[in-house]
């Protein structure tokens, strides 16, 4: 049997990453940068008041607050005449003069001469006049033209995930567009002659099309654009045609229901034409069964995955998701994999990597991860999809182990949905 690590260097070296593409930034969540977005204006774009308040010269209140009398000795109240307001959008300049307050509402531009900004709690919020009790020094609530980002700086990295923030600041330094490596096309067919959809009532020995739903999910959680395909005809001219149609289509193409016994060998002649497909044991449990090769004449990547929906689910994560998360420029395409003590033992299949699904947990005395392996003892229970359901990771047991003890330590991925 090829070990796991080998399939995997067999599959990821298949890897081929669509052209970065020109999106709109609304579109671009999610995916990753293949530009240096540098900026051509400071941000912000001009000086600007940081909260509601007023425009001052912050010599002319530097005594606000302190003991000020007149000269009979009687305490004076700091203020200063009020000659203009600014609200947010003016483009009305407003020259300051000394020994004046100009009212402003946060994101207004800050008159000529004034460096501060008075909070409104330290006035008594006079329209006419203002009474200022408390002083604020030069800068004080001012957002300074280019405090965010200066012309030249790199607002965006090439290699950086887009998500909300990015959006934000391409937005708020003028890009309606970013270049980015788009979404991999990975298309998903099932074959076998007991399917029937799941708006229909299966018949005698016939089951529901669980796969095509399955991995379409799991394949847009990776991050793929997916296109489902659904069930295809067995007969082998018709199967062709429609593999060929999606290889045209697809950066990946997923077949579920196809790698044992005859089968195998039937999709295998019927897509000979368009290459070689391998169907080998990998030294894994569940899905060691597995077929993969590179079709037609861009040599798309193609896997043949088993019936069993947990089995081909569990090949999906270990072989056909990493070559998503390359395609889509990832350095890291693996799961997070973290140490966790099992709360019960485990049983695992000898000379195979064990990916059984499990429930990690957190230990909220210590904050140590602790785990439980779902389904049962391993080959009796390869087929239980509720189980999958339930699990949030995949408990790793190397193939040289058999027996994990209560209270082992074991390695764990997570299953987090979108990475």
């Amino acid at each position: 049997m090829r070990s796991v690590e080998e399939q995997q260097t067999i599959v990821t070296a298949a890897a081929v990453a669509p052209r970065p593409v020109r999106v709109a930034i609304s579109e671009a969540q999610g995916l990753l940068c293949a530009e240096e977005v540098v900026t051509e204006r400071p941000l912000p774009g001009f000086d600007q008041a940081a909260i509601d308040g007023y425009a001052v010269r912050s010599v002319d209140v530097q005594a606000a607050g302190t003991d000020i009398r007149d000269d009979d000795g009687a305490p004076v109240e700091l203020s200063l005449p009020v000659v203009g307001e600014v609200t947010a959008g003016s483009r009305q300049p407003i020259r300051l003069q000394p020994r004046q307050a100009v009212k402003v509402d946060t994101g207004a531009p800050l008159p000529t001469l004034a460096d501060a900004v008075l909070p409104l709690d330290r006035t008594d919020g006079g329209r006419a006049r203002v009474k200022i009790y408390k002083p604020v020094r030069s800068g004080d609530y001012v957002r300074r033209a280019g405090d965010d980002v200066q012309p030249g700086d790199v607002a965006v990295r090439a290699g950086t995930i887009i998500g909300a923030a990015q959006v934000g600041l391409l937005a708020a330094v003028g890009r309606d567009k970013v270049l980015v490596h788009p979404r991999p096309r990975l298309s998903v067919i099932s074959v076998g002659g007991e399917l029937v959809d799941v708006d229909r009532t299966p018949g005698p020995g016939q089951v529901y099309d669980v796969n095509s739903y399955a991995l379409a999910a799991a394949a847009r959680d990776a991050g793929a654009d997916v296109n489902r395909v659904g069930i295809a005809n067995a007969d082998a001219r018709r199967l062709r045609e429609v593999v060929e149609g999606q290889l045209i289509r697809s950066e990946i193409v997923v077949i579920a229901g196809a790698v044992g016994g005859g089968a195998s060998e039937d999709v295998r002649d019927a897509l000979a034409e368009l290459g070689n497909l391998e169907v080998d044991r990998v030294a894994m449990h569940p899905g060691s069964v597995q077929g993969f090769g590179q079709l037609g004449r861009d040599e798309v990547p193609t896997f043949l995955l088993p019936s069993n929906p947990v089995s081909a689910l569990v090949v999906f994560e270990v072989m056909v998701r990493p070559l998503i998360r390359i395609a889509l420029g990832r350095r890291q395409p693996m799961r997070r994999v973290v140490t966790a003590r099992t709360v019960a033992p485990i049983t695992s299949i000898e000379h195979r990597k064990g990916f059984l699904r499990g429930q990690l947990m957190r230990d909220e005395a210590t904050g140590e991860y602790l785990v439980q392996a779902l389904g049962g003892a391993p080959g009796a229970s390869s087929h239980l999809l509720a189980t999958l359901a339930e699990a949030n990771c995949l408990v790793l047991i190397d193939p040289e182990i058999t027996e994990v003890r209560t209270g082992d330590q074991v390695d764990v991925a997570f299953l987090a949905q979108r990475g």
